[in-house]
């Protein structure tokens, strides 16, 4: 036998030998405890069998002292379902172990539990004579109805802790008592503070995207200007809040879904934590952590009532939770919230009634804004032909003095009040319309509407569209590409041709217009497939209105029309509009200003 393996079988013999040493003195310490069965049943799952070590009453007595009657006991699990939610529970602790959607999955097309014991966590420390306690780790006796289970640990005559929790027969809203009845001898009128961590998995195809839109909202109860806040949700950086003053509600909030915490009665304060998952994580979107202090005199009053959301970002269903709760849904600031609110949202609501393709919504909500919105694009496109008419002489003003800005100005502005056209009234119906363009980009990527709605190549409106991966990554665009935001920068293109047909933009100004739609092209690529598609059918909707005005536009007429004005201005020189004067009074008095400046 050569040395080497001689050597290589002493170091084998050593191995096994101390395996074997090491497992048999596992299995001895095995031994020595008493198995406790306990079967734990979950909705679709096998039933699993646990064990956990008996503890000697007088170790619990030690650790839970008045407590230690309900810190020994049987785990068991309940659950209870509506046409919505099912929500199972374990009777160690009496809380809440998982929530399933019935309605939605994941990305990934599997089961979406929003709470799992896997992934979320509760503990309940209160403060008693013998220090403090976790009620989360006492056991409690269940009892159950058709639409309500409590929970139950006694701990003395008379003395006991319960959990008991409702659900309706539909809806996302779970109420939930907490009771602390007879224990003024053994609990103090402090504070139980509630500590609820969160890891969100990822459940949907963006994980950037979702990272960017979870945080933890909350609501002040005290009527202060700043009533609803929320840690920065695109922060990278571990973010923290503590909330001094009374909190409505708390809600731990994902792309899509949120899961919140509401008191009837205020919880005092808390404390706010949320941690981002690093880049090189695939699964995990961010942490969550919320200490929230519960006064133990509302338990101990029976006012401890609270609410559970488990469900969906619909503002439909948000906004009859309780008192603004519909802002875990972000559609814009004000005008452009409004817009969505009022407009966007109830039309789109209406629309699925009757249609069950999301793309075919997408291009009738495109078609009716444009009805809508006709007058402006009409009142625009008449106020560009007026300039174009007007260009020859304005190109003779430009020539005539040869480069001179200011003098320039005067001189077009001096123009335009002869023929009687007001410059701006071509930007007014654009700036009008900005509002409607911005509500879409607010509304479609947080419409869980288009999540998982396939519509041509796309498999989920409600992100980004990939048909085509290239096999490396362009800085700022990505690795992957949309082709309805090809299809979208496309049209936007061919809609800028049409608009430079009328305008009398000259210069790199002309050349910037068309720069900007390949600039959109890479901001837009990771957008959700509906917003581009929208914006696709919206440029081609608006290039054949462009079209159908221009046929029914008379240059000649407007030309007629445009020497009439400055005729009837001629005769009554000294008429001039309000905006004019104040216009021209602007004109002279930066004139001055150059003078001066030119003369030091």
């Amino acid at each position: 036998m050569e040395r080497n393996q001689a050597i290589g079988l002493v170091l084998i013999t050593v191995i096994m030998v101390g395996y074997l040493t090491y497992m048999s003195t596992q299995q001895q310490e095995i031994q020595t405890e008493t198995p406790q069965q306990v079967e734990k049943k979950t909705e679709g799952k096998k039933t699993i069998t646990e064990t956990t070590p008996v503890v000697s009453d007088s170790a619990l007595t030690q650790q839970w002292g008045s407590l230690s009657a309900a810190a020994k006991g049987d785990e068991k699990r309940d659950s209870l379902a509506n046409s919505d939610i099912s929500v199972t529970f374990n009777s160690k602790g009496g809380l809440v172990e998982s929530v399933l959607l019935k309605k939605y999955l994941t990305d990934s097309k599997k089961p979406l539990y929003l709470v799992d014991k896997d992934i979320s966590s509760m503990s309940y420390m209160i403060a008693t004579n013998e220090g403090e306690k976790d009620l989360a780790k006492l056991f409690y006796v269940p009892v159950k109805t058709d639409s309500s289970i409590s929970y139950k640990a006694t701990v003395g005559q008379g003395q006991y802790i319960e959990h008991k929790y409702t659900l309706p027969k539909s809806g996302y809203v779970l109420k939930y008592e907490l009771k602390l009845i007879g224990l003024s001898n053994i609990v103090k009128d402090d504070m139980l503070t509630l500590k609820w961590n969160a890891h969100l998995p990822k459940v949907e195809k963006d994980l950037i995207a979702s990272r960017d839109n979870s945080t933890i909202n909350y609501y002040y109860a005290d009527g202060s200007d700043y009533e609803f806040d929320y840690l920065p949700e695109r922060s990278k950086d571990e973010e923290t809040q503590k909330l001094n003053k009374p909190v409505k509600w708390i809600s731990m909030k994902q792309k899509f879904f949120s899961s919140a915490l509401i008191a009837q009665n205020n919880f005092k304060d808390a404390y706010l934590k949320s941690t981002t998952a690093p880049e090189e994580d695939t699964v995990g979107v961010k942490d969550l952590e919320a200490t929230i202090q519960i006064p133990v005199s509302d338990l101990k009053s029976g006012k401890g009532n609270y609410q559970f959301y488990f469900g969906p970002n619909q503002y439909d269903i948000l906004k009859g939770v309780t008192d603004k709760f519909e802002k875990n849904l972000f559609l814009g600031w004000p005008v452009i919230n409004w817009i969505n609110r009022f407009i966007v949202v109830p039309v789109f609501h209406f629309l699925e009634q009757y249609i069950s393709n999301y793309g075919i919504i997408i291009i009738i909500l495109v078609i009716l804004l444009k009805l809508i919105l006709f007058p402006l694009s009409y009142k625009s496109y008449m106020s560009m032909a007026k300039m174009k008419v007007l260009k020859p002489e304005i190109d003779a003003i430009k020539e005539k003095n040869d480069g001179d800005l200011q003098k320039t100005q005067m001189d077009t502005m001096d123009l335009y009040r002869k023929v009687g056209i007001n410059p701006l009234s071509g930007c007014i119906p654009i700036l009008l319309q900005m509002p409607v363009l911005l509500a879409m980009f607010n509304f479609f990527p947080n419409s869980i509407e288009l999540r998982q709605e396939a519509f041509l190549w796309a498999d989920d409106l409600s992100t980004y569209d990939a048909p085509i991966w290239l096999p490396f990554k362009i800085p700022f665009y990505g690795s992957h590409v949309s082709v309805f935001t090809l299809l979208m920068t496309i049209s936007t293109l061919v809609y800028t041709w049409f608009n430079n047909q009328v305008s009398t933009v000259t210069g790199p100004m002309k050349s910037v217009s068309y720069i900007m739609p390949v600039v959109f092209m890479f901001v837009l690529n990771s957008f959700p497939a509906g917003l581009s598609f929208y914006y696709f059918v919206s440029n081609i909707v608006t290039i054949f209105q462009q079209i159908i005005i221009r046929r029914f536009v008379d240059e000649d007429k407007i030309r007629l029309a445009l020497e009439e004005n400055k005729k009837k201005i001629a005769a009554n020189p000294n008429k001039k509009s309000r905006w004019m004067t104040r216009l021209e009074e602007a004109m002279k008095a930066k004139e001055e200003e150059a003078k001066k400046k030119r003369k030091k």
